[in-house]
């Protein structure tokens, strides 16, 4: 009964309404991404088109993916709009990569028959991707539009965060707008608490390093990164206090850590070959899969805090470490604690 359609990978959320709006609503939809600020306000729009009455119209229904009843879900998909032309359907954290085979057949079937004044949405969690082998995957690629919202371009993403220190009545460079990105994550839902605390802790109208540093949580990986920056200065301390901050939060895991952290000396790495064979900084972002162009570009300058073969005896003792941490029986903060001590002594040597 739909058109087919191709699933959209890294949707560009302008793109995106600016079709919405010109189009009109698809009748299936799947949104997923990390970027869950952009999946939520994509949804925002295509509520305001289905539904000018908000929310509590009898032509909205939602469903919580965990109780979902298909046949309940069926029920919602043949009722008739009231008051409204669309009905809008909204299924959210519905895991269709584990249905029982019995239940994937009837959520084709649905897919295949909906209504055309039906939008049937369904909402996933950040890390979810559908699984295109199976065939309640293909099904929904076909019939549907799947949209994947990833995180931004630098350049948006500076302006998306001077915007919205700008709506806190505080300004902020362009410099500390991307240490902001680098040191959060990149992705806006994370990122726009930390802005609100910045806000409120800066007494000045200009926003400084130094707020932003007193008061934002920084991810792991960011922290890894000083690390390794650390590393290289030989400031053996302040690595191993770094160490003791990350391992005190119960939700940083060694063997996470030590994934973030052998990452991190190959990315570092593959900047040191990108500098000998003279690569620009977007081969570098592609080789190491780095979204931001001033991510790279830190990259490269840390790289150079490193000669080759340090580097090349950094990977391979994070691989060590790492074939430790799954056949030893010793405690993995301590193999942790060991793989520093040995990266430090290797900067020294």
């Amino acid at each position: 009964m739909a058109q087919k359609k191709k699933q959209e990978r890294g949707a560009v959320y302008r793109d995106e309404v600016r079709r919405l709006r010109a189009e009109g609503p698809e009748r299936l939809y799947v949104l997923c991404g990390e970027e869950e600020y952009l999946r939520e306000q994509f949804l925002a729009e295509l509520k305001k088109i289905c539904l000018p009455g908000g929310e509590d119209d009898f032509s909205y229904h939602r469903f919580d993916g965990a109780t979902l009843s298909l046949s309940a879900l069926s029920d919602a998909v043949d009722a008739v709009p009231f008051l409204t032309d669309r009905t809008l359907l909204e299924v959210r954290g519905y895991d269709t990569n584990k249905l029982a085979e019995a239940d994937a057949k009837r959520l084709i079937a649905l897919t295949e028959d909906l209504p055309d004044y039906c939008t049937l949405v369904f909402v996933m969690d950040g890390a979810f991707a559908l699984d295109g082998r199976l065939k309640v995957s293909k099904a929904l690629q076909k019939q549907g539009r799947v949209l994947a919202f990833q995180g931004q371009d630098s350049a948006t993403l500076v302006k998306w965060v001077a915007r919205r220190f700008d709506a806190v009545g505080k300004r902020v460079t362009v410099p500390d707008a991307e240490y902001l990105i680098m040191i959060t994550g990149g992705l806006m839902n994370r990122m726009i608490p930390e802005i609100e605390k910045v806000g409120a802790f800066a007494r000045g109208e200009a926003v400084t390093r130094a707020d932003i540093d007193a008061v934002v949580q920084k991810v792991p990986d960011a922290v890894v990164f000083e690390m390794t920056d650390l590393i290289a200065e030989r400031r053996g301390d302040a690595v191993m206090q770094k160490l003791s901050e990350l391992l005190s939060d119960k939700n940083n895991d060694p063997i996470a850590l030590l994934a973030a952290v052998g990452n991190q000396m190959r990315r570092l790495y593959a900047a040191k070959c990108a500098q000998a064979e003279r690569l620009s900084t977007s081969d570098l972002m592609a080789l190491c899969g780095v979204r931001y162009d001033f991510i790279a570009q830190k990259l490269a300058r840390s790289a150079r805090g490193y000669s080759m073969r340090q580097l090349e005896r950094a990977v391979q003792l994070c691989a060590e470490t790492d074939f430790a941490m799954k056949r030893s029986g010793t405690d993995n903060a301590e193999l942790l604690k060991e793989l520093l001590l040995r990266l430090l002594a290797e900067a020294e040597a």
